[in-house]
């Protein structure tokens, strides 16, 4: 009962639609954090903890998974015959593992997606030929609207600080061709994955440099600028914000309740709405959908009551999930058991709500920009 009012509630305030909108907004998409099995096995042999589910499964994305992920996308249609479509909110670049090896890891190199690929198609030609292919081909043929999600995954600050430091932890990760969470960020309070978190205001001096330039490698990469953001672990400087306009962004993803950090230690709750904002049109997901993730029992039927609350509440379905759960690098299953869920969804939205509309996250922030907010 409590979860049902849930879904109702968040759906009271913001922009509204009669129109039966999907979105699958999937973040993560372009990183890599673990590099393979046996990367996870010789950080595990290392006595380094593994946080999180991410840790354990979240790899860049196979030819397989695409393949697999393609086939149920394509495997519906809405009311205008078009498929299901994500919007992976993704990551141009990548830690540039040879490069910061061969400099004895005294300092940060990055590369650009299409390279990652390249290198790691020579060392695994069955896990990655073809995937940077595939990869344009699914953009081409509308299955993938990439959204931008930062240049990097990690804090900069953190990172920077324990490579000045030789952290062993951070060397033995990096020797995987990995970024996989090590102990030594605990010390700081910045979060690892929060790429543009901080704790003095002076660490966020170079933030706006970071996106600019992660802006220009996401064109180089996916053939077009981006304009709609969101920040890694929804973490981004207040003062800084409005500033994100000017690099071109016209939408900004959001959570519907964010405890925003100020600096000096003072914080301020956030509530967001689907349409508000002044400068940036916000863009908030009112669906979860983590089926990966044990928390919920029956996640196909969860996601779907939030969604049957979005429409008769005349609010798009905004589905937030990760890439992690589409994943199948490290343990085929967990790629399988994520794409059936996702197959049982699509086909459960599409025979319920034959007039359904699957659209990018870009194409719903144009959409509400073009309609008034109805409260």
């Amino acid at each position: 009962m409590k979860q049902t009012l849930y879904n109702y509630l968040k759906n009271f305030s913001g922009w509204r639609s009669n129109r039966k909108l999907v979105i699958f907004s999937i973040d993560d998409y372009g990183n890599v954090r673990l590099n393979s099995k046996e990367s996870l096995n010789r950080i595990e042999a290392a006595n380094i903890p593994l946080d999180s589910h991410f840790d354990r499964f979240d790899t860049l994305e196979t030819r397989a998974d695409l393949e697999d992920l393609f086939d149920v996308l394509s495997s519906v249609k809405d009311k205008h015959e078009n498929p299901a479509i994500f919007t992976p909110y993704s990551l141009p670049c990548n830690i540039d593992f040879d490069s910061m090896a061969n400099n004895k890891y005294t300092e940060y190199i990055y590369e650009l997606l299409p390279e990652t690929y390249e290198k790691l198609t020579l060392k695994d030609t069955n896990a990655y030929a073809g995937t940077w292919e595939l990869w344009k081909d699914g953009i081409k043929k509308g299955l993938m609207k990439p959204q931008f999600h930062g240049r990097e995954h990690f804090n900069m600050h953190i990172f920077k600080d324990l490579l000045k430091k030789k952290d062993k932890d951070l060397i033995t990760v990096l020797k995987q061709h990995s970024h996989v969470t090590i102990p030594g960020h605990k010390s700081y309070k910045n979060g690892w994955t929060a790429a543009y978190s901080f704790d003095k205001l002076d660490e966020t001096f170079g933030f706006l440099e970071n996106v600019a330039d992660g802006v220009k490698a996401f064109k180089r990469v996916y053939g077009y600028a981006p304009n709609t953001f969101t920040p890694p672990a929804q973490q981004f400087p207040l003062h800084l914000e409005n500033e994100l306009y000017n690099l071109g962004f016209e939408f900004i993803d959001r959570p519907r309740s964010l405890k925003r950090y100020l600096g000096d230690g003072k914080y301020q709750m956030e509530k967001h709405r689907l349409g508000g904002g002044t400068v940036m049109k916000e863009l908030v997901r009112n669906v979860v959908f983590e089926p990966t993730t044990p928390r919920i029992t029956n996640w196909v039927d969860f996601s779907f009551k939030q969604i049957e609350a979005a429409f008769k509440m005349k609010k798009p379905a905004n589905i937030s999930s990760h890439r992690v759960n589409f994943c199948g690098h490290i343990d085929e299953e967990n790629r399988k058991v994520g794409l059936s869920a996702l197959k049982q969804l699509l086909d459960k939205i599409v025979n319920r709500w034959p007039d359904v509309e699957f659209i990018s996250a870009d194409q719903l922030g144009d959409i509400i920009s073009k309609e008034k907010i109805d409260e």
